[in-house]
């Protein structure tokens, strides 16, 4: 058995052996119940046999040995691969053939597959009568292992799809006989068939995977568990190629499984989703977590009355009631992806309707790219990736600049989405299709998460969460943010990184379109304008990314912390994802920031709209598809051939950006340049105007007499962030100073990146009227409060110190576990 890992030292474990069975379609029916705070059924696994078998069984060689005998250094011997929130691989699913966002199949909800309770009682993860026999079976059986954690495994068992009515027509041998291990091998045949049909078959395909994992038992298997695994071996069989090809695994999850949250929303009802974590689903169900592993799947998900369910899949789930306080709710997905992109939220959410406005989803025809129209010449080319109904090849899903969606909130907050979400989706949606052309999904949920959700966004296939922090303020912080991550369908999602580590191709291009997005949404900006916007926060980012590098680990700054190793598989599949379970990785930026920077650089040098040219091309080449960093660098320097001639290449790109930590060279010299810009100057004038107003006030502060009314310019909010961040910098600054600079911009009512500035120089200053407002940070806005704690703790005074343990004792309960191991850390 393996040993725990410190989750705040090692690194993340990939166990699953994909390299002998891969996992092509999961079937997933639970039950979600509040009370015991448990999700419970069973999940139908149907694989096909792996490519490092394929190809040592062609040589002769049998590298099928046991992972039960394997020491956890023989198991996950090598670094890992790809992303998880963020890396997904696929498109969506086709309204443009002319079915509807439902399919044949859907009623088929697996409703009826009453078994998934059980009467065993296993407190652990494995029963004692499923245990492996070590001694006795050694390194004989073939064993399957599955990423698995904090999950009570109840029963696994090999499911005779052969059952089936209407499954002939998926055999190519004789009728079935008697004998097991010609039967096991006729099951395994017709799992074969179904999992490789063509994609213009997929509602067939669909509608027998349902009644395949309908199908009954036909013999429990024996397993074991570490604390990152489920192993899974059948007595007799050898080979991958002999091992049951459809199980079903009845499992429930835990109250502290660390892949899901139970807390209540805004409004103090309950509610449950996935949280994104380092360790991603395999504590929701067992499954297959590293990248290579893209599979559909299909949920039957069941709540009592009054929940609704969301999730990552292409039809918009309504509600069939199954018995008097329970509804039933049925999601598929026909794009192969990873598992971790897998979302769920159960709550009593709120749906934000969309009023009678007309959205305005005009671009910007001075930064519009070339004519979309250029996109239909590579409709002719064939797609790179594994067969699926694919929305790249249609004309239809070409030309949809603004995709289905719908908003959902906890009901106290329904009229500030409908105020400010509603209108900015189709502007935002819109300017990415003029940006990169084709949505990769058919539709979009957004949802407003609670306020212990630990970031401000998370993109997954069809769903986006945002923090509440987004919703205060003007539109700007909302706008970037659902830019981000609407960013994400085509980088993380539609494209995914083949090795983890390499965030960068996921976080730094959806902070570099960001920009290019809400510059489109904003509509009616000038050229200048934009430039100017755009390199204020390039300065603001650079100051976060100079202080982080500061403060952080060198190992951590690292966008290719396996550099020449990046990408590469042990034998069986299993790896190590390097600094996975790092708590404080959680909290830094550096993949965003230098990612984005180095993507900057290249459009610099390139010049954006050729650059952007190339970015649409990639997403042709590659979406549905997983890659490395010298996958988009090659190609972008073979489309740019007179680069090759300023030195620019793979490898210095490597050297100087990717390899290295610490500030990356090029970008020194960019950085006086924005200091310079139009509205960083403004900024500086008015920190002159404050700072002298400061002195003033200090010097009459015994004196009564009237002041010199001083007139401030309005800033916008990024130029309050920097004003704040500027001030910040002052030694002292007087109560009634503090006093006036809240109400000169009623910086109560900013945007959560606004008022996390102006609460440090609450703190720092020891503006005790301001304490609410810090309060107030840390009890609604956790996503980006955790800085505050140790701001309030090293100041060493009394107040600030029982503030910040007061609202940690408040929030502790529902926070998320690594912000609130962290925080534990500074106070205690």
């Amino acid at each position: 058995m393996d040993p725990q890992l410190d989750p705040m030292k090692d690194d993340l474990p990939l166990m699953a052996n994909t390299s002998y069975m891969l996992v092509k379609h999961y079937v997933l029916d639970l039950d979600v119940d509040f009370k015991s705070k448990v999700i419970e059924g069973s999940i139908v696994l149907f694989f096909e046999t792996g490519s490092q078998y394929r190809k040592t069984r062609s040589t002769g060689t049998e590298c099928c040995q046991s992972a039960f005998d394997q020491s956890p250094e023989m198991r996950a011997p090598e670094p890992c691969h790809i992303p998880v929130t963020s890396v997904s691989a696929c498109s969506s699913k086709m309204e443009y053939n002319g079915f509807a966002v439902t399919g044949e199949g859907e009623e088929d909800t697996s409703d009826e597959n009453g078994n998934h309770s059980n009467s065993d009682q296993a407190s652990g993860i494995s029963g004692s009568k499923d245990c492996c026999d070590r001694e006795n079976h050694g390194n004989k059986d073939f064993v399957l292992v599955l990423d698995c954690c904090d999950l009570s495994v109840l029963k696994v068992e090999e499911v005779d799809v052969a059952a089936v009515s209407g499954i002939e027509k998926f055999t190519r041998s004789a009728k079935p006989t008697d004998v097991s291990e010609e039967m096991g091998s006729l099951r395994n045949q017709i799992v074969h068939e179904l999992v490789t049909l063509p994609a213009n078959r997929w509602k067939e395909q669909l509608h027998y995977f349902t009644h395949c994992s309908q199908a009954p038992g036909c013999g429990e298997l024996l397993f074991t568990a570490g604390p990152w695994s489920l192993e899974i071996r059948k007595s007799g069989i050898q080979t991958p190629a002999a091992f049951p090809h459809a199980i079903r695994i009845r499992y429930k999850t835990t109250p502290d499984g660390r892949s899901v949250a139970w807390t209540t929303d805004q409004s103090g009802k309950p509610c449950v989703y996935t949280m994104g974590s380092p360790i991603n689903n395999r504590a929701l169900f067992p499954c297959q977590e590293p990248p290579i592993a893209l599979s559909t799947w299909q949920a039957s998900v069941r709540a009592a009355a009054g929940f609704v369910v969301l999730m990552s899949g292409e039809n918009s789930a309504e509600p069939v009631q199954l018995r008097e306080g329970i509804l039933s709710w049925y999601y598929y997905v026909s794009m192969p992806m990873p598992a971790s992109t897998f979302t769920i939220a159960v709550g009593c959410w709120q749906e934000v309707k969309q009023q009678s406005f007309t959205a305005a989803v005009q671009t910007n025809t001075e930064f519009s790219l070339p004519s979309l129209q250029a996109d239909f010449r590579w409709h002719e080319e064939t797609c790179g990736h594994v067969d699926y109904p694919c929305r790249f090849q249609s004309a239809a899903a070409s030309s949809q600049a603004v995709i289905p969606h719908r908003v959902f909130s906890p009901r106290c907050l329904v009229e500030r989405c409908e105020e400010r979400l509603l209108r900015l989706i189709p502007r935002c949606l819109s300017a990415a299709h003029a940006t990169l052309g084709t949505h990769p999904f058919s539709r979009l949920d957004v949802l407003i998460v609670p306020s212990n959700f630990s970031s401000l966004g998370m993109a997954s296939p069809h769903i986006i969460f945002l923090s509440q922090s987004v919703l205060p303020g003007g539109s700007h912080l909302c706008g970037t943010r659902l830019c981000h991550e609407i960013a994400h369908a085509w980088f993380g999602l539609a494209i995914g990184a083949r090795d983890w580590t390499e965030e960068w191709i996921s976080e730094g291009f959806a902070t570099f379109l960001e920009d290019i997005f809400w510059a489109r949404a904003q509509q009616q900006l000038s050229h200048n304008e934009v430039q100017g916007q755009q390199e204020l926060k390039a300065l603001l980012r650079w100051c976060r990314l100079r202080d982080e590098v500061q403060n952080s680990e060198e190992e951590l700054q690292v966008l290719r912390p396996n550099k020449e190793s990046t990408g590469e598989l042990s034998e069986s599949g299993a790896s190590v994802v390097k600094y996975g379970l790092k708590a404080e990785k959680i909290f830094m930026q550096v993949h965003y920031l230098k990612g984005y920077f180095l993507l900057r650089s290249l459009a610099r040098t390139i010049g954006e709209a050729s650059y952007l040219v190339s970015l649409r091309k990639f997403v042709r080449k590659f979406h549905g598809q997983l890659v490395l960093s010298q996958d988009f660098l090659c190609m972008l320097l073979e489309d740019i051939p007179k680069q090759k001639k300023s030195g620019l290449t793979v490898e210095s790109i490597f050297q100087n950006w990717l390899d290295a930590s610490g500030i990356p060279k090029p970008l020194l010299e960019e950085v006086e340049t924005w200091k310079e810009c139009q509205l960083v100057r403004q900024v500086r004038g008015e920190v002159t105007k404050w700072i002298q107003t400061n002195q003033r006030v200090r010097k009459s502060s015994k004196k009564k007499r009237k002041q010199d009314e001083v007139i401030f310019q309005k800033l916008l909010p990024d130029q309050l962030v920097l004003l704040l961040e500027s001030l910040l910098e002052e030694k002292t600054l007087c109560p009634r100073t503090l006093q006036c600079l809240e109400r000169t911009y009623q910086l109560r009512e900013q945007d959560a990146e606004v008022r996390h500035r102006w609460c440090e120089l609450v703190i720092k200053h020891k503006y005790v009227p301001g304490y609410g407002d810090v309060e107030r940070f840390l009890r609604e806005d956790q996503a980006m409060g955790v800085y505050l704690y140790g701001e309030l703790m090293v100041n060493e005074d009394a107040k600030q110190q029982e503030l910040a343990r007061k609202c940690f004792a408040s929030a502790r309960e529902h926070m998320d576990a690594s912000s609130a191991k962290v925080v534990a850390e500074m106070l205690f």
